[in-house]
Order: C-alpha cells, then sequence, then structure tokens
C-alpha cells in the first residue's frame, strides 16, 4: 500500500498554535501514526528547545521522523522527502492513517506537489561555495547572488547561508537559476484530493501570549541545558540546529554576557515574528480545499 492509498491528515500552522494536540487528537480517533512535518524537530539533543513532543504524548501514540537528525547535519527537504517514502515503506502493512504535523511549508509543499528537480553540483563547485561562505559569510554572498541569481536573491534572506549557498551551487553548476528548477515538480506523495487538509489561523494576540509562556516554560524546564550540549559539540554556527530560535540567545547567557530575562525577551520576539512569517506563507500559499481553524 502506498501513501496515495492510506488515509491521510496533513495539519499546518505557525509555532504554539495548538497543531500537536490536534494531531494527537485526531491519532487517537483514528488509530493513526503522526508524522513530523517540521523542520527544527527533527533534530536530536534539542528537544525542549524545539517544542517536540513530551514522553506522555510519544508513549499514548507513535510518532515518526522526530529527534532522528544528528545536529551536525544540515538535513533539508529532500532528505525529509526520502524520509517519508522510506517510512511509508516500513509501515505499509499497518495501513494505519498518517496525521503529518508542523510547521515547514516546504515540506507540506513537497508532500502535495512533488520535490522539483534539481541538478547533480560537481564537488568542485560544492567545496568552492562552502569555502567562501566559511571566509565572507551570508551577507557578502548574498550580494553575490544578486548579480549572479537576483530572482533567488529576492526570495532570499541575507542571513540564510544554507539556502544561499544552495543558490550560487545551482546557478553555477547549471546556468538556471535555483527559481526555475524550483517549478519543475516532481511526483507528490500525498493525493490532494483524498488527504484531509487543516490550517490553524490563530488569532495573533492569542498566539504572541502562548508563545511567551511556552518559552518561559522551557527556559525553566531544561532548554539551557540543550543549548550547553549543543555548543558542547563544536558545531559550526551555520548549521541549522545551531540556528534554532533560542539558542544563541541562551549561549550568550551562558557566557555572560545576557540575562536569562533579555534571553527569553528576545527568544519571544524572535517566536512571534517567526509564526508571523508561517502565517503569512500559509495564507498565501495553501489553496481553499484547507480547513481554517481558528483560536481561540
Amino acid at each position: 500500500m502506498d501513501v496515495k492509498s492510506r488515509q491521510t491528515i496533513l495539519i499546518a500552522g505557525p509555532t504554539a498554535s495548538g497543531k500537536s494536540a490536534l494531531a494527537l487528537q485526531l491519532a487517537e480517533q483514528t488509530g493513526g501514526l503522526i508524522v513530523n512535518t517540521d523542520s527544527m524537530q527533527v533534530y536530536d539533543v534539542l528537544n525542549v528547545l524545539t517544542a517536540r513532543p513530551g514522553p506522555g504524548d510519544l508513549k499514548a501514540v507513535p510518532h515518526l521522523l522526530y529527534g532522528h537528525v544528528p545536529p551536525a547535519v544540515a538535513y533539508s527537504t529532500g532528505r525529509w522527502f526520502a524520509d517519508v517514502e522510506a517510512l511509508v515503506k516500513e509501515t505499509e502493512t499497518e495501513a494505519k492513517p498518517l496525521i503529518f504535523v508542523g510547521g515547514t511549508g516546504l515540506y507540506f509543499r513537497a508532500l502535495l506537489g512533488g520535490l522539483s528537480a534539481m541538478p547533480d553540483i560537481p564537488g568542485n563547485v560544492r567545496n568552492y561555495w562552502r569555502q567562501q561562505d566559511a571566509e565572507a559569510g551570508a551577507a557578502q554572498l548574498h550580494k553575490i547572488l544578486e548579480q549572479k541569481d537576483p530572482l533567488a536573491a529576492a526570495a532570499l534572506r541575507s542571513t540564510d547561508s544554507q539556502r544561499i549557498v544552495r543558490a550560487l551551487e545551482v546557478i553555477d553548476a547549471s546556468g538556471r537559476s535555483i527559481i526555475e528548477w524550483q517549478k519543475e515538480t516532481g511526483t507528490p506523495l500525498i493525493d490532494t484530493s483524498s488527504a484531509r487538509k487543516i490550517v490553524i489561523d490563530p488569532d495573533r494576540a492569542w498566539l504572541g501570549e502562548r508563545i511567551a509562556g511556552r518559552f518561559n516554560a522551557m527556559m525553566e524546564n531544561g532548554a539551557v541545558e540543550e543549548v550547553k550540549a549543543l555548543l558542547g559539540l563544536g558545531l559550526s554556527p551555520d548549521l541549522p540546529a545551531m540556528r534554532a530560535i533560542g539558542v544563541s540567545e541562551i549561549a550568550a547567557v551562558l557566557e555572560g554576557s545576557r540575562t536569562p530575562a533579555q534571553a527569553i525577551e528576545l527568544s519571544t520576539i524572535a517566536t512571534r515574528q517567526y509564526a508571523k512569517r508561517q502565517m503569512t506563507w500559509f495564507r498565501n500559499q495553501l489553496g481553499e480545499d484547507w480547513e481554517r481553524i481558528s483560536y481561540p
């Protein structure tokens, strides 16, 4: 049985909007399996800081693709897509519903539209741009990208080193913008006509309060210890796990340059800004066939 013939439910929404609780409720009702669709909750070490489901939830219902990636790995949408294909094969005899829940829009796009075809990147090209990133930094590479590929540069933040490097690799290897490649979709994993699709669109003030309360709880329940463990791995600051909201803010507390209260305030602001970007993406990218739930 492939994923298109199984009952599937998709739950998208911004951080702290209650997605995981809804997924758990639906999984208990249907006997389904919950599949992580969030690019930060794939990493181990950062259990608390990325708001992964707790031990009680994990015991109540099977949760897949949570915390299965070392933070030293620069995990991608393509890797996640391949992992979903693999878990579908592993669970095909169970025929249980799959409930995809998370806040990463590109993962949902891949499920419903397939992955974009991409050119092979020669090793010398890949190594060159990664070396340039290490030496010059994201902002300088973004300026280079503006000259080489204005379309991609306009779509990327000047601090997003991973995607900037990827865009430069693609334009150098193929002579075509990564934006053009992304328009050429592959085979979707989900049948959009049969899947139940839900997007949570909460009241912004309500969500802001939840975000503030949640980060306070994170600080009390192990986030500082998680960041200390992450920093102890000696990883590159450009890796996605190192850019998780709260990592740099708590790192500053550990080195004595910031108070815990300041870290909470800055992390809360950053999380609210991230949630706003997520909500904007979902409103603009998800069609009328998505059920929209407003909280409270």
